[in-house]
């Protein structure tokens, strides 16, 4: 049961904090976590509420009190400590991207051999997200011809710094997309149902800003417009499904509701409404009114993935395979920016 899975998370920063409420949501424990040395481990115990402090990642990843590993560490890291889990029998959460680049991506997700491992793309946790994806799975919108939008941040604008994101030896290459792109081409082909074939990108700002034109595997076309120094957007990631008889939006900083177009005129559908989905209704936790954020949806993500270490299935639950989709994606962007050029997405 998930009330006796202890857990262990690498990197204690702000996402660190975030996956511990998260197990505790889940009814799990922290047990151990790693910061770059023993002080800091100790000191990150006591803040996270931990039972204890490791000497460093591998050591709690060897613990016996160790049961899942959460890895929040800088991108360059993610490989060797998610590896080492593994290959310890021990299940994993891994920060994104997997690795900076996409053959070592693709070499970790070779590697669960059977144990859960998943990547937290939580905008998929949204009942809002959950709602779309059921709507137009049943054929709602009729055929999706546009799929757009935008993922905009500001906390590297006017110059700030970026810290080891900044650093493309430990961050990896384009930053920006590989950092939040990846979401926006994760929701909306979690929500669409659409896979990305081929886009044309380019980007600026020495990786915090990139746009990428696309078309998908049923004939759709789209674009998305991604940045770290917009000026005033927080974190405003947009989304808008264009079909033939209703578009459905959604925006991360309004998250309560489903703005739906359609030929007789436009409505808003908020979480908790009578006519929303069972899908939706699934992660509708709190009463109508009390709005859900970020951290609810990441409670829902650690929850889902510790059910799967208990022996269940939940529907949607972002694995290593989406984790390599992504670095593809990464991949591709960094390829066409480089040629000016079209690049062909894996199939």
């Amino acid at each position: 049961m998930a009330d006796s899975l202890r857990a262990g998370i690498i990197g204690a920063g702000f996402i660190g904090g975030v996956h511990a409420h998260a197990v505790r949501a889940a009814g799990g424990e922290v047990t151990r976590v790693a910061a770059s040395t023993p002080d800091r481990s100790a000191a990150a115990a006591a803040r996270l509420g931990a039972h204890a402090g490791a000497p460093s990642g591998e050591a709690l990843i060897d613990a016996d009190d160790v049961d899942v590993v959460h890895v929040c560490t800088p991108n360059s890291t993610h490989v060797a400590l998610a590896r080492r889990a593994l290959a310890a029998g021990k299940p994993v959460v891994c920060e994104k991207p997997l690795a900076t680049t996409l053959d070592d991506a693709q070499e970790l997700a070779a590697a669960p051999g059977g144990l859960v491992a998943t990547v937290p793309f939580v905008y998929r946790f949204y009942p809002a997200a959950r709602e779309i994806r059921a709507r137009v799975a049943a054929g709602e919108a009729g055929p999706l011809h546009l799929l757009h939008g935008a993922y905009l941040q500001d906390w590297q604008a006017g110059g700030a710094p970026a810290g080891w994101r900044g650093d493309a030896s430990e961050g990896g290459a384009h930053r920006a997309f590989a950092d939040v792109g990846v979401h926006w081409c994760d929701l909306v082909e979690f929500t669409s149902g659409h896979r990305i074939t081929r886009l044309l990108a380019a980007t600026a700002g020495g990786g915090t800003a990139s746009t990428v034109q696309f078309e998908t595997d049923t004939g759709a076309t789209g674009s998305v417009v991604i940045s770290q120094t917009a000026l005033g957007r927080r974190n405003a990631l947009q989304i808008s499904l264009d079909g033939e008889r209703a578009a459905y939006r959604f925006d991360q900083e309004d998250p309560e509701a489903v703005r739906i177009g359609g030929t007789d005129g436009d409505r808003t559908l908020h979480r908790g409404s009578p006519a929303s989905s069972e899908a939706a209704a699934r992660y509708s936790l709190l009463p109508p009114g009390h709005p859900q954020g970020y951290q609810d949806c990441f409670n829902a993500f650690v929850a889902d993935t510790y059910a799967a270490i208990c022996g269940d299935a939940p529907d949607g639950l972002p694995t290593f395979t989406d984790g390599v989709r992504a670095a593809a994606l990464t991949d591709a962007v960094i390829r066409s920016s480089e040629s000016s050029t079209w690049v062909e997405m894996p199939s």
